[in-house]
């Protein structure tokens, strides 16, 4: 197995959980977990390395899609036993004709012993058998509670875990949350070993998807890169886009196809709904649904323009994660390229889409770092970074820091991205961003203007300026 790298903040954050239960800081001796995040993002591999990394006893389960509740309750008491818990000897040959046996199985091997229970795709449970639940409700407020146990709930359906924790569920109020997120810009840099504007670029291929980015040979270009993983369709790059999507989204649905017209650049509803229709646009009451679900999964994000003035009728969607909208707009068409041994083909396809393509995927990235690195003696009070467009989306601009959203009560600045390989950002462009952002309700010509340039700058321009290795420091921090 390669070596773990990156996930610092992640450890941190569950290195600390596990010390509350060690420590006896809690009302209860034990304490429970709900960690979510989107498929093959790397938390089975993130809770698999903590448990090693702690030194105690623990139990992993993963449950298996389809299979039926008796074995599933069957395997679990087998991974209780495997563990090597104190009481393991007392639940061995154990058959539990329910959940509650099952899981007050695990609690008799645990006895009281500090220990580390992994319940890994707990929706498929929840699916299996609707009395999961209320069995893991009561057997925790009964039995495990009581014992210095760390109780990690691991899931990938967003929704279903979402709802886990909702007012009048039975396991309401009993766990914190984690989210586990793509790898950082940070990481990322670090595992490539590149410089600050070509691991952008790499974040931008492969989203922070640790199998994808472990296929990054240190140093490589990513022309390189590209090159050798469009040559096999087994590649993580190709391969690992559809498996989630196939995970999630069945092709031939609804609302995959509108997650391939929204990844190949439509943003607005009624653009979405026009390509998504066979041979009239896809209803309103079709549509509508489909997109919440997606946002709500965090598939897909839809953005407002972020001004003093009210406008939620200018909506913008956008695939949320940048190698998913990578692999929709190019990598679905070159695994067929591949799988006849043509990856050139793809790859003049890219390259020739490639700087107009990053110019816009960058934003989010662009943004997202703002937020961290903005300091705050200059903007201390600076809590939403978006953008700006009108209906005709002449002009739109890239950059809008307010102290609120999407509806502020006062504009700190406005920005333009320039994040081209050679030109640098310069007097035109300044220009420019002085005469666009005037369009921007709440903005002044006092308000300050920022740039964030992948080339540098043409000097003595008055803006304040940002370049690759300052987005990077902002995750460095």
């Amino acid at each position: 197995m390669r070596a773990f790298t990156g996930r610092a903040d992640d450890l941190r954050t569950l290195d600390g959980q596990l010390r509350q239960v060690l420590e006896g800081r809690l009302t209860t001796r034990g304490r429970a977990l709900i960690m979510t995040g989107r498929r093959r993002v790397g938390k089975s591999r993130l809770v698999q390395e903590f448990c090693d990394r702690s030194g105690l006893p623990y139990v992993i389960f993963q449950a298996s899609r389809g299979r039926s509740a008796a074995a599933e309750r069957h395997d679990l008491v087998e991974a209780a036993v495997c563990a090597g818990l104190p009481g393991a000897d007392l639940v061995q040959g154990v058959e539990p004709p329910d959940w509650n046996q099952a899981l007050r199985s695990l609690a008799t091997a645990i006895e009281d012993a500090p220990c580390i229970v992994v319940l890994d795709e707990v929706p498929w449970l929840i699916g299996q058998d609707p009395e999961f639940e209320g069995a893991l409700q009561t057997v925790w407020d009964r039995f495990l509670s009581g014992r210095p146990v760390l109780l990690i709930l691991v899931g990938s359906d967003l929704t279903m875990m979402q709802a886990l924790q909702e007012y009048g569920r039975p396991f309401f109020g009993r766990a914190a949350n984690m989210t586990i997120r793509p790898l950082s810009l940070a990481d990322v840099a670090e595992m490539t070993r590149l410089p600050a504007a070509d691991a952008v670029d790499a974040l931008l291929l492969t989203g922070g998807f640790p199998e994808i980015v472990q296929s990054w040979q240190p140093g490589m270009s990513r022309l390189d890169f590209l090159r050798r993983s469009l040559e096999s369709p087994l590649s993580p790059l190709l391969a690992a886009g559809e498996l989630s999507l196939l995970g999630e989204f069945p092709a031939g649905t609804h609302t995959r196809t509108v997650l391939e017209v929204v990844g190949a650049g439509e943003r607005t509803f009624s653009n979405i709904a026009a390509k998504t229709g066979s041979t009239a646009p896809l209803p309103s009451g079709t549509l509508a649904p489909i997109l919440a679900a997606l946002t709500a999964k965090r598939v897909i994000a839809a953005d407002l323009p972020l001004s003093t003035t009210p406008d939620t009728k200018n909506k913008r969607y956008r695939v949320a994660d940048p190698y998913l909208r990578f692999w929709l707009t190019f990598l679905h068409r070159a695994i067929a390229d591949s799988e006849r041994g043509r990856p050139d083909v793809a790859l003049r396809r890219i390259e020739r889409s490639w700087t107009a393509w990053r110019g816009r995927a960058v934003e989010p990235i662009i943004r997202e770092s703002l937020a961290r690195a903005l300091p705050d003696d200059d903007w201390p009070d600076t809590e939403e970074i978006g953008g700006w467009w009108n209906r005709q989306n002449n002009p739109e601009v890239d950059l809008v820091g307010a102290d609120s959203g999407p509806v502020a009560k006062r504009i700190h600045f406005v920005g333009s991205v320039k994040w081209l390989d050679q030109r640098p950002f310069d007097r035109h462009d300044h220009d420019t961003l002085v005469r666009e952002g005037d369009f921007v309700p709440g903005v002044t010509a006092a308000t300050p203007r920022i740039a964030v340039s992948r080339a540098g700058f043409e000097p003595g321009l008055p803006v304040q300026q940002w370049g690759p290795e300052d987005l990077l420091a902002a995750w460095r921090a």
